[in-house]
């Protein structure tokens, strides 16, 4: 075993994630109750320490799964937090990653095992250490990729009505935007296919249920994809 690094000091590497979900009125994000000190009982985001044999993205993947029992999640690192003081208990840096899951996929089991909840991000209650400043980084990586990717379908059940889609880029941005011109916008782009199902749940007449087309948009040139209004 080489001893090179022995007098360099230590420090412990933390990953942490801010898992947005959408109940199809408002963007959630998932926290726990803390359950040891330092910060006991207050709400955190859900996260642990980077093991040895792990990457950053593997150990990502790890907490998200303990935590929502779901594989194969969309993720992106957001950025590394290194204050010196940002946990009193150890010298800790983290790495924040934002994730985007289906909200109704999740396990409801493990959501209370962990002591979780799903809080609208507008209401959110005062989150642990630099916490909340992770969650306005994800919040602002996550607004400009959604304007560049369609990575907002991964928030969606597979079938979804077009008023849907529209709440949920409202949810995102936290802005209204008119119906006219999503719907055009969203037909120009040709990557949702209609389906001959209808969603009766809001009117007895129902409205038409479109589904994303990963293989439209994946022979499209990306920078089609371009939602801003």
């Amino acid at each position: 075993m080489s001893y090179i690094y022995n007098d360099e000091d230590k420090v412990l590497l933390a990953v942490d994630c801010i898992i947005f979900g959408f109940d199809g009125e408002d963007l959630k994000i998932l926290l726990i109750r803390r359950g040891f000190e330092p910060e006991k009982g207050k709400w955190s985001l859900v996260g642990g320490f980077l093991q040895h044999y792990e990457t950053l993205d593997s150990a990502a993947v790890r907490i998200l799964s303990k935590y929502t029992g779901l594989d194969d999640i969309y993720m992106e690192q957001v950025a590394t937090f290194s204050e010196v003081n940002r946990d009193p208990e150890e010298r800790t840096v983290s790495t924040a990653y934002y994730a985007l899951i289906n909200i109704n996929e999740h396990s409801k089991k493990l959501i209370y095992q962990y002591s979780a909840n799903w809080f609208s991000v507008a209401d959110a209650p005062k989150l642990i250490f630099d916490h909340d400043e992770m969650v306005n980084a994800a919040i602002k990586r996550l607004r400009i990729r959604a304007s560049t990717k369609p990575i907002g379908f991964e928030l969606l059940p597979e079938k979804f009505t077009m008023k849907h889609l529209q709440k949920l880029y409202e949810a995102i941005w936290d802005k209204t935007i008119d119906k006219r011109n999503f719907i055009n916008k969203i037909r120009s782009m040709d990557i949702v296919d209609r389906l001959d199902e209808k969603d009766k749940k809001s009117s007895s007449k129902g409205s038409f249920l479109y589904q994303f087309n990963a293989e439209k948009y994946k022979k499209k040139d990306t920078s089609d994809f371009l939602l801003k209004f």
